[in-house]
């Protein structure tokens, strides 16, 4: 009878604690709501309604339906950026993974001082994009300027020039996470693919890598998108430079991707283009989600459950 008594205070106990949580639940979900709304729901609502609005400031916008999103994709500009940003980052996205995954192999088969190695490959992800734009220039400009002038005002030396500057700030941050991924690879399946005659190569292939797929799909996912949002970087290295004229006589700027297009349009151009400045950004958002979520489809659906 002691014994029931005291599991009966136990419980009693416990429910005393978790109702005053409950109670308290609300008091602390509502400021994340409202910081929620106020800060990411209401911009992005804002957002999509003036894209189809002409407006100087936001208080004071008229609406005008879809002329701006005609605008938009009639802007040779636009349509240059976007090509160009998707060539830049499918390249990058080749680049950064597999270096990140080839240095992330290495440092996991034992070797001497592998924690000072992934310091020194992360340390430069910690560094500001702007900041390394910067960096990069002068390096460029120092070591492979012709003629007097900046090498990165070749449209070919730009596109190289961003993609050298993304994987030696990204490489490091992806190798971390494919360190975790292989790290957690069961030692018993590549033991036993050892045992049964497989060759490294075989190994890695048809062990390590299918085991790999969820560091796959974030390594995938981040590069990919960091690639077509690349803003910070673009503006510090090339600022969209140089120009190039269009058959029909548009001028663009042949290194300019899609977010530093539409800063410029909308801070570069008359006040009437914010409209259609905002329109991009919309399109923008719908080709990131987009291709975002295909390819999250499509790796996700190659993962093997453990």
């Amino acid at each position: 009878m002691k014994k029931k008594k005291k599991e009966d205070v136990k419980v009693t106990n416990s429910s005393m604690v978790t109702r005053p949580i409950r109670r308290c639940f609300p008091i602390f979900l509502l400021p994340t709501l409202a910081a929620f709304f106020i800060g990411f729901i209401y911009p992005f609502i804002k957002g999509i309604y003036l894209s189809f609005c002409k407006f100087v400031t936001t208080s004071n916008a008229k609406f005008i339906g879809v002329s701006n999103y005609s605008k938009a994709f009639a802007d040779a500009s636009f349509r240059h950026a976007f090509w160009y940003t998707a060539l830049y980052a499918v390249v990058s996205l080749v680049f950064i993974n597999l270096f990140a995954f080839m240095l992330a192999y290495f440092l996991t088969q034992g070797i001497r001082g592998t924690n000072i190695f992934r310091t020194v490959f992360f340390m430069p992800n910690l560094i500001g994009g702007i900041v390394l734009g910067y960096i990069w220039s002068m390096i460029f400009n120092g070591i492979l300027s012709r003629y007097n002038t900046s090498i990165l005002l070749e449209t070919k030396y730009g596109f190289w020039g961003l993609i050298i500057l993304m994987c030696w700030q990204q490489i490091g941050y992806m190798m971390i996470i494919y360190i975790a991924g292989l790290q957690a690879v069961p030692g018993d399946l590549t033991e036993a693919a050892v045992i049964d005659g497989a060759t490294s190569w075989q190994c890695l292939r048809h062990v390590i890598l299918p085991n790999v797929m969820p560091s796959i799909t974030i390594c995938t996912f981040l590069s990919l998108t960091n690639g077509f949002k690349l803003f910070d970087q673009n503006l510090a290295l090339t600022g969209g430079q140089p120009f190039a004229f269009m058959a029909d006589g548009t001028q663009v700027k042949t290194t300019e991707m899609l977010a530093l297009n539409i800063f410029n349009t909308f801070y570069g151009q008359a006040s009437s283009a914010k409209g259609v400045a905002q329109a991009k950004a919309v399109l923008f958002f719908i080709l990131v989600a987009g291709i975002s979520l295909i390819q999250l489809r499509a790796t996700k659906s190659k993962e093997v459950q453990q």
